[in-house]
């Protein structure tokens, strides 16, 4: 199994409660409220703990939040390698209104990080063994430096490592024009670059493949989440629907999906059955409250009834 390391700069406490039905202007009565580790890179780490596996956790952290961090983490034995800092670690609030379903998820800014605690964060990379993964979710602080993704694309390179990115916005264009190994944006996250990257007028696999044509990235996995995922890399494309399941909390569910994804690779399956083990995880962390994420049974379980991946019969990429 190859190993795999996760990059959090911008991590939280995660704090989850439900309200009968959300009102304006009146007191309304919780229910008592659960507090988890929190962050894209974080949730992968816990995520592929539960499901069996190690991934060492790097995130910078300060104040009572990131002590409780650190304190929730270590609950959970998640390996980790937390960087001081002097600001304060910021706390998310999710508020399910329970007679309807719907989530409403609060999402606070962190702290902006210094440069020597960028570089602390960044360098840890050197930590990782050879032929490794390393994944950056989530999302970053103001002030992030315009040549993050290069210079952790260059230090897991100089490892023979491989870069996986879960982010939105303007740090997930920096990250395909930096070039990564395998990208995970939303429907919605890889519109939002339909006019930064030119990739307007396009489907959404004709997206992914021009992503690829560009050497953006090698793999794809473009998330449709009910509908599931499509796969996409050079050689071919593949569907591969997620099962029924009943929704509970979706926080957290794309993070499983990179986790039950990146551990079937380590374990060096084949990259469709992998992504369709994710996606299965991605399902099973839907059915749990709050950022409480997938427990292996139910993946396991959702694993074993899921089909196998439709191929989508296209030519191969020419890069350009």
């Amino acid at each position: 199994m190859f190993p795999i390391i996760t990059l959090t700069f911008n991590p939280c406490i995660d704090k989850s409660f439900s309200v009968d039905k959300l009102l304006p202007d009146i007191k309304l009565a919780g229910t008592a409220p659960r507090r988890e580790p929190g962050g894209g890179g974080i949730n992968v780490a816990r995520a592929i703990r539960k499901l069996g596996g190690n991934a060492k956790a790097v995130f910078p952290a300060g104040g009572p939040f990131g002590e409780m961090l650190f304190a929730l983490l270590a609950l959970e034995r998640v390996p980790v390698k937390p960087v001081k800092i002097a600001g304060e670690t910021r706390e998310n609030v999710n508020i399910t209104e329970s007679s309807s379903g719907r989530q409403y998820r609060c999402v606070l800014p962190g702290p902006e990080l210094t440069d020597d605690i960028w570089d602390d964060c960044i360098n840890a990379i050197d930590e990782l063994e050879e032929s490794g993964m390393v994944v950056v979710s989530g999302s970053l602080p103001e002030g992030w430096p315009e040549d993050l993704f290069r210079r952790i694309k260059a230090l897991a390179a100089r490892k023979r490592g491989r870069l996986v990115v879960d982010s939105s916005g303007a740090a997930l264009e920096a990250a395909l024009r930096a070039g990564v190994y395998l990208v995970k944006p939303s429907v919605r996250e890889l519109e939002g670059l339909a006019m930064p990257l030119d990739l307007r007028g396009r489907t959404g696999l004709e997206k992914a493949r021009e992503l690829i044509a560009r050497r953006y990235a090698s793999v794809v996995l473009l998330s449709a989440g009910e509908a599931g995922v499509l796969l996409v890399t050079a050689e071919s494309a593949w569907e591969i629907p997620a099962p029924p399941v009943r929704k509970v909390s979706s926080i957290g569910a794309g993070d499983c999906l990179v986790a039950g994804t990146l551990l079937r690779l380590a374990e060096y399956v084949p990259l469709p059955d992998a992504v369709r083990y994710g996606v299965a995880c991605s399902a099973a962390a839907v059915m749990n409250p709050g950022t409480a994420l997938c427990e292996q049974h139910d993946a396991e379980k959702l694993f074993r009834a899921m089909a196998a991946p439709r191929l989508i019969r296209e030519p191969p990429i020419t890069a350009v």
